[in-house]
């Protein structure tokens, strides 16, 4: 007898979550990264007690996660294709696209045409920075001259990412988000995958303080698999920065959330109101990235796993037969790695369903397994895009 298609699929994307330097790791001089082996090892071993019966512990040696031989969930390591290792890839191809040329860098600063096009445009007093940076790091160095002069901050890091950085108050949160978008018309023609706003507060340099009002401008996608859920009548629900990342195309309705505790009670929320109805709950957590990686807080960076892992049973608890929940990440960002930038590494998968049975697979090929696995739990056969990707759907308890 065929199986029922599934109502309810949550993907968490644990954004910089890496378990282990990708095959190819060498050639963005990643090799010996492994932002979760790394993280346990700072902290004298981590107890994620409810992702370690999923199957956690078993996608290599970690500081008090244990291995098991019957785990809850289907565990693997998944391999990037896309050329890359930003956000906009890792999500893109989670969603079915390998980008096959990757976005460009500027890791000496933005050209000056464009730079010039940007000031008159946008209409802003001129640029501060112009040069690949930390944000806080930036911000300190060079806020006080923005709140003297009115010119904005631009930067730039490993990412292929245009970012602005302006005082909330002084300068203005909505005409911020007005520069970012004549800056985002403008950087298309240069491949840059993002636009950033960036604006904090503060009176000097020793009080700022980014906000939460973080926004992305993401280059549009090419057709994928949100495009074909909402074709088929699916809903997709975004939490955190999906929207963003998705140029907000192919999604019927999001919450914005701007960090992991508010995220996981916006997915959590999503869940309940679509009970016994088909929907996909696509949910960015941030923090580890933002907050933790990228700052090279390996405590901070624990710390945000152990309450990520103290709410997973608050999901599982509202999952039914017919629904399934996913844990992966877009790209690494190992803290205890040197600079400050994302790190090439495998992903973890850990996905749940009380249909499914529990196993450990063999490393995946690509982050597109994931969407491969969603068209077929939804039963979708769909040639509108070119999926690439194997699904790693399991056979149904018996």
């Amino acid at each position: 007898m065929k199986e029922k298609p599934f109502k309810r699929i949550v993907v968490l994307v644990a954004d910089g979550f890496g378990v282990g330097a990708a095959p190819d790791a060498h050639l963005y001089g990643d090799e010996g990264s492994n932002t979760l082996a790394h993280v346990a090892e700072s902290v004298g071993g981590i107890r994620l007690p409810n992702l370690e019966k999923m199957g956690l512990g078993n996608l290599g040696a970690i500081k008090g996660l244990a291995a098991t031989a019957a785990p809850k969930a289907v565990v693997a390591r998944l391999a990037e294709q896309s050329k890359g290792k930003d956000t906009t890839t890792g999500h893109w191809e989670l969603a079915g696209l390998v980008t096959e040329t990757p976005f460009q860098l500027f890791p000496d600063g933005f050209p000056e045409i464009l730079l010039n096009r940007f000031i008159q445009e946008a209409k802003v007093a001129g640029v501060l920075g112009n040069k690949a940076a930390s944000g806080t790091e930036i911000i300190k160095e060079l806020g006080e001259e923005h709140l003297q002069s009115g010119k904005v901050i631009v930067y730039t890091s490993g990412d292929s990412v245009f970012q602005v950085a302006a005082h909330e108050k002084v300068f203005g949160l909505e005409r911020l988000y007005q520069v970012c978008e004549v800056a985002r018309k403008l950087t298309i023609p240069y491949q840059i995958g993002r636009v950033i706003a960036r604006p904090f507060i503060g009176e000097n340099k020793n009080s700022f303080k980014r906000t939460e009002h973080r926004k992305d401008y993401s280059i549009k996608p090419p057709p994928n698999c949100l495009d074909v859920l909402q074709n088929h009548g699916i809903k997709v629900l975004s939490v955190g920065k999906i929207d963003d990342i998705f140029a907000h195309r192919g999604i019927t309705a999001g919450n914005h959330t701007g960090n992991n505790p508010d995220s996981l009670e916006a997915t959590l929320d999503f869940m309940k109101k679509n009970r016994n109805e088909q929907a996909f709950i696509f949910t960015n957590l941030v923090d580890f990235d933002q907050l933790y990686g990228h700052r090279r807080d390996p405590k901070g960076y624990a710390t945000s796993l152990v309450e990520m892992d103290v709410f997973f049973p608050k999901i599982i608890s509202e999952l039914t037969e017919d629904d399934c929940v996913i844990l992966t990440a877009d790209h690494g960002c190992d803290p205890t790695f040197r600079g400050s930038d994302h790190t090439r590494e495998f992903v973890p998968l850990v996905a749940y369903s009380p249909r499914f049975n529990g196993q450990t697979l063999s490393d995946r090929n690509s982050f597109a397994d994931v969407a491969a696995t969603i068209l077929e739990a939804y039963q979708i056969s769909d040639t509108q895009f070119n999926l690439q990707g194997k699904s790693f759907l399991c056979k149904p308890k018996r």
